[in-house]
């Protein structure tokens, strides 16, 4: 149970990109905030000039790096690091977490367990055993029982200006989903609740795929028509391969899927829409993660959503060739004029 005065405590937040930087602020209106950053100057400049990423910070916002003191101020915290990373902060959390912990994490990315020897560049497919969400991750890694996920459209530059938006809170506790309720929702922010944490994180991840490949259709010129063709097409890819990766068909109807899709397929504010953007317009992958400050979590996700799609036998023809984009030399026309070739019939046969 929740001791008597934790909602007398400060909130933790682990990760000082821009979501993480965004969310502090959000928490800070109600309760003070420990804002953890890896770097030492970082802690400093937020704690001296109260700003971040061009971000005033808010007087209740203190920045630590300090994983022993987070966790034993804190009962609830939200971690906000890259999938590639998240394992790792976890092992470096963990030895300072309690059974009372509540951690409520906003990653939209996968964590992959490989055999001794192989990599994901080599492996032929990926079955779920290997593909882990974060809640999982957090399972795995520590003691905590009450985990959550944040999922849904929070593009950090609207929410930052205070811009109407919502998410969703996901657990399979609902005293998770209220004290994430509680400790967020305000006049401009609304939490809806879903107790499958599994499904929604999958739907957070696979929306990024398609994010890129709407980037990609804005990069070539095309319209509205184009982009509300790949939209509807890319929710039923989501449900296919999301169904055969555990998640439930509502999680992909709500907030966390389409809402989030249909957000980050149409804002160039969304990092994987600006690598479909620059992709269609011949720049190098490379070149684009080079320049890019922040990870776009869709890059990682659709080298691993092809070979769980290869390995589920799931038909899942925009993440195919979009993995012949990035990795294989395919070019975006190439890509857009195969899948306008493929002989697709039934709309709709999931429900």
């Amino acid at each position: 149970m929740t001791s008597s005065n934790s909602f007398d405590k400060p909130v933790g937040v682990i990760g000082a990109g821009n979501f993480g930087t965004v969310i502090s602020n959000m928490l800070a209106q109600n309760r003070k905030v420990l804002l953890y950053a890896r770097n030492k100057s970082d802690v400093v400049h937020i704690n001296e000039k109260h700003e971040h990423r061009g971000n005033i910070m808010h007087e209740r916002v203190e920045a630590v790096d300090d994983f022993a003191r987070l966790a034993r101020e804190c009962e609830v915290i939200f971690p906000m690091v890259p999938s590639a990373h998240f394992r790792a902060m976890m092992k470096q959390l963990s030895p300072h977490l309690h059974p009372y912990h509540m951690l409520i994490h906003g990653t939209k990315g996968f964590d992959i367990t490989l055999p001794k020897g192989v990599t994901i560049e080599t492996a032929n497919s990926l079955d779920r055993s290997m593909v882990k969400t974060m809640s999982e991750v957090i399972r795995e890694e520590s003691v905590a029982v009450r985990i959550g996920c944040l999922a849904g459209p929070n593009l950090s530059r609207e929410l930052a200006l205070r811009q109407p938006a919502a998410t969703v809170v996901a657990s399979h506790f609902n005293e998770v989903i209220q004290t994430g309720k509680k400790l967020l929702k305000s006049d401009r922010f609304q939490v809806y609740e879903n107790s499958d944490i599994v499904g929604v994180e999958i739907a957070g991840v696979l929306k990024n795929i398609i994010a890129i490949a709407s980037g990609a259709l804005s990069g070539l010129g095309f319209g509205d028509n184009a982009k509300g063709l790949l939209i509807s097409r890319g929710a039923v890819e989501m449900v296919y391969l999301g169904r055969a990766l555990g998640g439930d068909l509502k999680a992909f109807l709500g907030v966390a899927g389409i809402g989030d899709l249909v957000t980050t397929c149409n804002s160039p504010m969304s990092r994987n829409f600006t690598v479909g953007y620059r992709l269609a317009k011949g720049d190098k992958l490379s070149d684009i993660i080079e320049d890019m400050k922040e990870v776009a979590e869709g890059i990682n996700t659709v080298r691993i959503a092809k070979k769980c799609a290869d390995h589920y036998k799931v038909r899942a023809l925009i993440t195919d060739r979009l993995y012949k984009v990035l990795f294989e030399g395919l070019t975006v026309e190439e890509a857009l004029d195969f899948l306008m070739r493929y002989p697709l019939n039934m709309d709709i046969d999931f429900i």
